[in-house]
């Protein structure tokens, strides 16, 4: 029998819990939207860092070809290339470029999945192709990042699109994953916007509130990046699956 599970934070579940699993990292407002739009727009790879100074020390290292990406606290960091507005990685800007990011949740929830089997990054303009990307799997472990621990409803709305669209005859689903699954039911029934639904989480109002509220608009755009991220556990680099 298939098993999903949904772990609403990192902190609820323990890293040997996801070893050998395919898991699905998702920080869909907005690491996750963002390293998708940064290799559909043709970046060589994204390299995930914890730290600011740990970034800076990894491009230095890269030379010319890296650019620095990433945020705190909502916010272009200072001397970074760019922040961690999904449409600012556009072509002209990193196409053959590694991007060195960090951020406040995403690349966290990347790292306490270190060892998974295989480790997917999800978001809603790639939905379609992570539910691909996964549907033949014994196991799939679903993380989402939360905001500063705390559960965010856009990161479970997915993890529930993902469990909806999971049709195969028989999937077991942890508790989490119910949960989500029912709320995105429930926003499917209502029949509103996804980028309404999203203004109205933590998340989204964060946004709104440090002036990006664009960027709801394209986190919601559903399969606009058909992309597959993978992060390569051994060399520390997201590349198209």
């Amino acid at each position: 029998m298939a098993e999903l599970r949904v772990h609403l934070l990192p902190a609820l579940v323990e890293p040997s819990e996801l070893a050998g699993r395919t898991v699905v990292v998702v920080d869909a407002l907005r690491a996750t939207t963002t390293i998708c739009h940064a290799l559909a727009a043709g970046a060589a790879c994204v390299v995930p860092c914890l730290e600011i100074d740990e970034a800076r020390a990894v491009a230095a290292k890269l030379g010319e070809v890296a650019r620095l990406g990433g945020e705190r606290l909502g916010r272009k960091i200072e001397g970074f290339h760019f922040g961690n507005s999904p449409t600012e990685y556009t072509p002209a800007a990193v196409a053959g470029r590694t991007i060195v990011f960090t951020t406040t949740n995403g690349t966290r929830a990347m790292r306490r999945a270190a060892q998974a089997g295989e480790l997917l990054l999800g978001a809603f303009v790639n939905l379609s192709s992570i539910v691909a990307a996964v549907r033949d799997a014994e196991r799939i472990d679903i993380v989402c990042a939360g905001t500063n621990g705390v559960v965010t409803a856009e990161d479970a709305l997915f993890a529930g699109a993902v469990a909806d669209r999971l049709r195969r005859p028989v999937v077991e689903l942890n508790d989490q994953a119910l949960l989500a699954r029912d709320a995105w039911r429930s926003f499917e029934i209502c029949g509103r916007p996804l980028a309404a639904a999203l203004r109205e989480c933590q998340g989204g109002r964060n946004l709104i509130g440090e002036g990006f509220d664009a960027d709801i608009d394209t986190a919601a755009q559903i399969d606009a990046c058909p992309v597959v991220p993978r992060l390569d556990l051994v060399a520390g680099r997201i590349t198209l699956r």
